[in-house]
């Protein structure tokens, strides 16, 4: 089953890997002899289906969750293993969407209005009283 990113990209099943292993959690008699835990992984750097300039922005922006420039994710949300292969599908979708979403704007640096320089002394001012209070009256 070949999975759809966008309209432009579709990452071929035969570029997916799969692992099933136990899934951890409550599931009686049936948990032990069935493999619930899905891993898909898809090699970004070995990809035939992406342009460079994608797979370096992915490569990039992805950096802290790939090993050996492939992605993996696991589901083991569901007690069917099918149930869990579509999930784990649908978070392998998200994410390299996200990888792939150009920049939303840049912040422009503003300063503080007077107004919120005034609420923020008068709140310090608040919690500067409410603390004095706290303590022991001194013994004069």
């Amino acid at each position: 089953m070949d999975l759809e990113i966008s309209p432009a990209l579709t990452i071929p099943a035969t570029e997916l890997g799969w692992r099933f292993s136990r899934s951890s959690g409550p599931g009686g008699q049936h948990v032990n002899t069935s493999d619930s835990r899905v891993q898909v992984s898809w090699s970004i750097a070995e990809s035939a289906v992406l342009t460079d300039e994608q797979r370096t922005l992915l490569l990039t922006r992805l950096d802290r969750r790939l090993v050996n420039g492939v992605v993996t994710m696991a589901a083991s949300e569901q007690r069917s293993q099918l149930r869990n292969r579509e999930i784990a599908l649908v978070k392998l979708a998200e994410l390299v969407a996200a990888g792939l979403a150009p920049d939303g704007p840049r912040r422009r640096a503003t300063k503080p209005t007077k107004g919120s320089g005034r609420r923020h002394l008068a709140a310090k001012q608040q919690r500067s009283a409410t603390k004095a209070q706290r303590q022991r009256p001194s013994a004069e």
